[in-house]
């Protein structure tokens, strides 16, 4: 590991102009290529002290061990040659794309003499007209089919069409009208490359101006009484309008724009890519990348932008990029626009959708991105080989004697102090076990203080696996102090926020789905075989936080003398992996599958904890002086409220009023009109935009 200060350029070498920079290791493989306005801030923001520097900069510049760069006069010459670098060097350390697959086009080789339509991957051809690309071969080989009754252009290889040149017989397709055979001469180059351009033009957008001239066409031919060339016109615009259905009319005024949408957590982003011409979408295309630098959406979005329109030129720039975010700087956002502008060679914009079809159909391809990202995740999760070596890796990181083959991770939510629970999840043979999730409320104590809470989390949860394993009687909801399990929740959670440890699905026995069948003997089973709560003890224990959580749930542990069970944390950044004692973390490598595994724990865990947290907030919000009331139900609490108007009209009545509700008597009058006397009436809500105060109409009270 190298010492930035060992390769720190000297004050005042670094020049104060635009330019492009390159970090290389003690190889002089170059590691990372990047861009700036003014070089000299930007590189000296690599060298200052190591613990203010973001994990993934942190490693780079401590593999790197040399800089230097290269000044150019603007930062639209940055933004190319930093394009070229990265292609030319592929640094390690560069967000680099991947194409989640090969993604086909139609092609037409406008470069030979008798043009070709055909279906082509892989790198663009100088010369050939591309459109797409689509998702499937099959979607573009039914768009030609239907199209080529109408612009008869050829679809065969060299080999074919030279075999029919020499036997002056044409294949099939010329036979049945679906190629005008240049191959016999049945056509001149010249009116075959006609029919070529405009199979180009309708495939470009140009299909309205196009389909009311064969429909002039036609009207002409039926009054002329050529009936059957009328016949044949009407089944050409037929098939057009067949192959227009294809692509659905997304943005009403012909819009030529690509919409780029970003889906990322912490480790990986996923891009997808909505081409739409003539109003209507084209194509699609997607990739995933890991985040291997600090980088926020506007840096993957520039990134995005180079991967796409490095190679291209023309009309494959469109006049329009609608993008969800921009640099924040404007002269940066301007480059970019003017790079775009000088690969089409005229004016295209560069800009975030604000409102109406295009920021609509943004949100979808937004949902397209997510969508693609846990897609990603999930393959990759559900792969066993890939589990296989994730949990290896945890095991062999972390110095375990055997691999964890059920993992517990803990994490604390709370909303500035108030309404402070934990969730505890279970990963068993490197997969979700939803069934035995837990959810806690933190009782120890008031207010805001996750270390605290993280070791009162785990003192309980490991106090009831001692008690399963000493205890030989039935576990009881009394002794819970808990309400019945499985109501009303996600996956067994209870909505009964009085509720304990225990709240959540009774779990499922082990060995259940396909897991975990080593971890539960029957031994741990209740009477009517239903497995025990907290019975089965983790080989390791995730928290979510760095050292001081991580020192929190050892102590807890060593109090209940707990030696057996592995305890880490993964801190906020999921690059550091703490381990108890140790002053310096355990950094996993970027490509490694027990970090990608961890870090699916620690979400997982995230996600249950606040959903839990809110859910409690949203309770609290909702509770009324009415629910205090003795032997007032629901129902006679909707009357009141709809007698009355508002719980403060309520409060201003008599108990004569009160009686006066269908169904009360006057001792349940009296109670509610103590309760209401008893609370404080709520501050009047204010109109912030007119500043009247506004009646309370009871419509917040969920009485």
């Amino acid at each position: 590991m190298a010492d930035p200060s060992s390769y720190r350029p000297k004050p005042g070498q670094i020049p104060d102009s635009p330019g492009v920079y390159r970090f290389r290791d003690d190889h002089r493989r170059v590691i990372y290529v990047g861009k700036a306005k003014s070089l000299r801030p930007r590189l000296s923001s690599y060298f200052q002290d190591l613990a203010n520097l973001h994990p993934r900069t942190r490693t780079m510049v401590t593999t790197a061990a040399s800089v230097e760069w290269t000044v150019v006069s603007t930062e639209v010459e940055a933004l190319q040659l930093e394009y070229s670098w990265i292609k030319e060097y592929d640094p390690r350390f560069n967000v680099k794309y991947r194409d989640d697959k090969s993604y086909p086009y139609l092609a037409v080789t406008l470069n030979e003499e008798f043009p070709r339509v055909q279906v082509m991957r892989g790198a663009k051809k100088k010369g050939v007209r591309y459109f797409g690309p689509y998702g499937h071969a099959w979607a573009i080989r039914e768009t030609v089919d239907l199209m080529l009754r109408v612009f008869p252009v050829r679809t065969c290889s060299a080999g074919v069409f030279k075999n029919a040149e020499r036997t002056g017989r044409p294949c099939l397709l010329g036979y049945i009208g679906k190629c005008s055979a240049p191959c016999v001469g049945r056509v001149t180059p010249d009116e075959h490359r006609e029919l070529a351009e405009e199979f180009c033009d309708f495939m470009a957008g140009r299909t309205g101006a196009y389909i009311r001239r064969l429909e002039r066409r036609m009207t002409d031919a039926a009054e002329e009484m050529e009936y059957e060339r009328a016949g044949r016109l009407r089944d050409d615009i037929g098939a057009l309008r067949r192959a227009m259905e294809k692509s659905a009319v997304v943005l009403a005024d012909a819009t030529d724009a690509d919409l780029i949408a970003v889906a990322e957590d912490e480790l990986e982003a996923a891009v997808q890519i909505f081409h739409v011409r003539g109003g209507r979408v084209r194509g699609q295309r997607g990739w995933v990348t890991d985040k291997v630098e600090e980088v926020d959406t506007a840096g993957l979005v520039e990134d995005a932008l180079q991967q796409l329109y490095g190679e291209e030129s023309g009309d494959s720039v469109p006049k329009e990029v609608l993008v969800p975010a921009l640099p924040e700087d404007r002269v940066a956002t301007d480059a970019l626009s003017q790079w775009l502008s000088e690969r089409r060679g005229s004016q295209v914009s560069l800009r975030i959708p604000q409102r109406g079809d295009k920021k609509d159909l943004m949100a979808t391809v937004g949902r397209n991105a997510q969508q693609s990202l846990v897609l990603h995740k999930t393959k990759r999760a559900s792969d066993l080989t890939t589990r296989s070596r994730a949990l290896e890796e945890i095991a062999q990181a972390l110095g375990l004697d055997s691999v964890p083959l059920r993992i517990e991770c803990f994490d604390i939510s709370h909303l500035q102090g108030d309404d402070v629970v934990a969730s505890m999840v279970v990963f068993e043979d490197g997969l979700a076990r939803k069934s035995e999730y837990r959810r806690f409320q933190i009782k120890g104590f008031e207010g805001q203080d996750d270390v605290r809470s993280m070791h009162e989390v785990i003192g309980r949860r490991f106090k009831r696996y001692l008690a399963e394993k000493e205890r030989t009687g039935e576990w009881t909801e009394e002794n819970e102090g808990s309400t019945a399990p499985g109501e009303n929740g996600e996956n067994g959670e209870n909505a009964d926020d009085a509720a304990d440890d225990t709240t959540g699905q009774i779990p499922a026995a082990p060995g259940e789905n396909g897991h975990a069948g080593h971890l539960g003997p029957s031994s741990l089973k209740e009477d009517d075989g239903r497995p025990k709560r907290f019975a089965y003890p983790p080989q390791l224990v995730v928290v979510d936080g760095g050292q001081p959580q991580v020192a929190a749930a050892k102590r807890a542990m060593d109090e209940l003398g707990i030696d057996d069970v592995a305890v880490c944390g993964l801190a906020k950044r999921l690059e550091e992996v703490w381990l108890p004692d140790d002053d310096d973390p355990v950094v996993l490598p970027r490509s490694s599958e027990g970090l990608y595994l961890l870090q699916r724990v620690r979400d997982e865990a995230h996600r249950f904890a606040i959903t839990y947290q809110r859910a409690k907030r949203a309770k609290r919000i909702r509770t009324s002086p009415l629910d205090d009331v003795p032997g007032l139900g629901e129902t006679r609490k909707q009357a009141l409220i709809k007698h009355f108007g508002s719980v403060k009209k309520l409060r201003q009545a008599t108990i004569e009023q009160i009686c006066e509700v269908p169904g009360l008597g006057r001792k349940t009058a009296e109670s509610v009109a103590v309760a209401l006397a008893g609370t404080a009436p709520a501050a009047p809500a204010v109109n912030t935009a007119t500043g009247e105060i506004m009646e309370d109409d009871g419509g917040s009270t969920h009485d």
